[in-house]
């Protein structure tokens, strides 16, 4: 597969594919102002060098990163952030207070991604996570403001798809980098429409309410640009949230309906990947089924996942 290019959106913000499983499916972003520069998610561990040579590519030493913003510590957004810092001597890595000690000791990261995917994926698209050292760490609190070169970022705490998750405002631009707070949409299932968006539900922390609850606090900045982990740069519209809104209650209620099945897990990506699709449908996407499954038949099934935990913590 080859590296993408650095491709520049607005306002000094450069987006490019960390290659996790396939091009198009997660993001990196780069924010360059005034001769400063930070990253915000910086995908798993095996794409340390993706990152480094999109660097080189745009001619931007490594000692110029000053901040190393990870939204959440899911290891396809943090995975890298220890190799980074490597390279990245000047960087800090800004973490929520609840992320900050898995970085530090990411046993439980490793753990809980190779539950989900097994050695051999794990292996090959994930790699292995490098600690990220105590004094390498600052804490986002939430509404704490980072100066980049006197561009305001600040920190907006968003739980619902895991409690140690932040969304980044970019003040003085009108953008927000959602991490997966804001849902998934791939550029290849754009039609006439617009874009086509859907809730991440991944384990283990998901909880409905707060997946709202943190929508509308995203909502609630007025932002003019999403730029989405997965993936890329999306013009703001309420349209979206409400997709998000009502996709939230009927995954919610698919799985609470086959909750009891005597093929639960299997009834339930069955229901999930049913409605996913028809939604695809109905946004006036006329690619054929396989295509489909290729584009998000990871997602549905770490979806699935993640609602079975979901009832599982709501049962106990």
């Amino acid at each position: 597969m080859q590296t993408r290019r650095f491709v520049e959106q607005q306002d000094g913000i450069l987006v490019f594919d960390t290659e996790y499983f396939r091009a198009g499916r997660a993001a990196s972003h780069l924010i360059w102002h005034n001769g400063q520069a930070a990253l915000v998610d910086v995908g798993p561990a095996a794409a340390a060098p993706v990152v480094l040579k999109a660097l080189a590519a745009q001619q931007i030493d490594p000692s110029e990163i000053q901040a190393i913003f990870v939204t959440h510590v899911h290891l396809d957004h943090a995975g890298a952030a220890g190799h980074l810092l490597q390279a990245c001597l000047n960087a800090s890595v800004v973490v929520h207070p609840r992320g900050a000690k898995h970085l530090v000791d990411p046993a439980r990261l490793v753990q809980g991604a190779l539950a989900v995917f097994g050695e051999t994926v794990f292996s090959e698209h994930i790699g292995s996570t490098v600690p990220v050292a105590e004094d390498r760490i600052l804490i986002a609190e939430d509404g704490a403001t980072f100066d980049l070169a006197g561009r305001s970022l600040k920190v907006l705490h968003t739980e619902g798809h895991a409690r140690h998750h932040y969304c980044l405002v970019d003040v003085d631009f009108g953008g927000i980098f959602t991490g997966d707070s804001f849902g998934i949409s791939y550029r290849e299932l754009d039609t006439s429409a617009g874009p086509f968006i859907f809730p991440a539900t991944a384990p283990v922390q998901f909880d409905p309410p707060a997946a709202h609850d943190a929508i509308e606090r995203i909502m609630s900045q007025a932002p003019q640009q999403i730029h989405l982990a997965h993936f890329g740069l999306l013009d703001c519209e309420q349209r979206l949230a409400d997709d998000l809104h009502r996709d939230l209650d009927v995954l919610v209620e698919l799985a609470t309906k086959h909750e009891c099945s005597k093929d639960g897990a299997t009834a339930l990506h069955t229901a999930v990947e049913g409605y996913l699709f028809q939604r695809v449908r109905d946004h006036g996407y006329a690619g054929s089924d396989a295509e489909l499954k290729s584009l998000l038949d990871l997602d549905i099934a770490i979806n699935v996942q993640g609602l079975e935990v979901w009832l599982e913590r709501e049962a106990g």
